[in-house]
């Protein structure tokens, strides 16, 4: 025998356990609200003027889901505009961002730029090591996969690939010719380095009652020299092969040291994995359901139009399920169609407002909208007028 199922009886009275998830049950305001809400749905839908095709948990369903949409909706909103401030952050038990106040800063920003930092050697997520060339008299052109002359400080010559991020192939410093070993010798001078504080330097005589700009221009002058007199220090590189200038006598230098960094460092997208409990993504995001009793009157007024619309919905499934039903010497069309579709519209119509009204609340249009308020209030002070002081 099928079981009868009443439909709704005009009146009803809410109890923890009533709702499908029990997510608020434990919420005063929506035990309080529940009870209004389901009256206020039957009213527009009809009641008492004709019979509502639902019962008492029909609308608590209803109620429940709306409210946990209003939600979803805004924690998308709010991950959406905060997940950049949100990598690498806690994600364990006793986190939740729901309806708090999340400070911008700039660790995701400079998580993001670590890559930038790599190519251009100041920093970043892929390690720099140290290698070294051997290189033999009178020889300019080196092959860097060779393992007999180049050595790594990570990897395997000729076998791991790497680039070379620099080579330290230089001409000496211009400072370490400006010295004159043998000037300042003798105990007098000595005594004269002492008074100015330069008698720990050596040889400090060449620092005593000069200008900088003479430093300044010898060092140049040293540079100059060595630059267009002699050959200058200086390399090729090409795939695997190094060329270097000047060539090699044995004496000048014997070994090239170079930076690198290993391409499967690079190109590994997990190689700074978030640790086990830190934000990845936006699927671990630690929101939660809404406190019902935090939401303000705006969002509660949303969450009764939605409630409407799903409880409308579902009357139409319910009453679509006969399009007609007879009656003595008639029948009576029902309008289920009609209701589905006016609810799916709705419902569609709530979604995208609300949508829109977080949009023009994020960070970013506030922070537009507050250059524009500024750029009018120039506007309007420059059109006072200046007041003509007459001494």
């Amino acid at each position: 025998m099928a079981k009868h199922i009443p439909i709704w009886p005009g009146s009803s009275s809410f109890a923890s356990g009533m709702t499908p998830f029990g997510l608020y049950d434990s919420d005063s305001d929506f035990d309080s609200d529940a009870d209004k809400t389901a009256d206020w749905c039957a009213i527009r839908l009809g009641y008492p003027i004709t019979d509502v095709e639902l019962n008492t948990g029909s609308f608590y369903a209803a109620f429940e889901e709306a409210v946990s949409e209003y939600g979803a909706q805004v924690n998308t909103f709010n991950i959406r505009d905060n997940l950049i401030n949100l990598y690498g952050s806690k994600t364990g038990s006793g986190t939740d961002l729901t309806q708090k106040h999340v400070t911008p800063g700039y660790g995701g920003l400079v998580g993001l730029s670590e890559a930038y930092g790599v190519e251009g050697g100041s920093g970043g997520d892929v390690t720099y090591y140290t290698g070294s060339l051997t290189v033999t008299k009178d020889q300019q052109v080196y092959d860097l996969t060779d393992s007999s002359i180049v050595s790594l400080e990570s990897g395997s010559v000729g076998t791991d690939a790497i680039e070379i991020k620099r080579i330290y192939h230089e001409a000496p410093p211009a400072i370490v010719k400006y010295f004159d070993p043998f000037v300042g010798t003798g105990l007098g001078s000595q005594q004269m380095l002492e008074s100015f504080g330069f008698g720990g330097m050596s040889p400090g005589v060449s620092f005593m009652m000069m200008p900088i700009y003479a430093d300044m221009l010898r060092l140049q002058a040293i540079e100059f020299n060595d630059q267009i007199r002699k050959s200058a220090y200086s390399f090729e590189l090409q795939n695997n092969r190094l060329r270097l200038f000047p060539i090699p006598n044995g004496a000048n230098f014997t070994i090239v040291y170079f930076s690198y960094i290993l391409e499967e460092e690079r190109f590994n997208p997990l190689k700074t994995t978030t640790p086990d409990g830190r934000i990845s993504d936006y699927s671990n995001i630690p929101y939660q359901e809404m406190n019902y009793n935090n939401i303000n009157e705006v969002g509660k007024q949303w969450i009764r139009r939605y409630t409407l619309a799903l409880a409308k919905e579902m009357l139409g499934y319910i009453r679509g399920k006969y399009a007609s039903m007879p009656i003595p010497n008639s029948e009576v069309t029902l309008n289920g169609a009609d209701l589905i579709s006016a609810a799916q519209t709705e419902k569609e119509g709530l979604i995208t407002e609300l949508k829109e009204t977080l949009d023009t609340l994020s960070r970013q249009s506030q922070l537009e909208r507050k250059q524009a308020e500024s750029d009018a209030m120039q506007a309007t002070f420059n059109k006072m007028p200046l007041k003509i002081y007459v001494g």
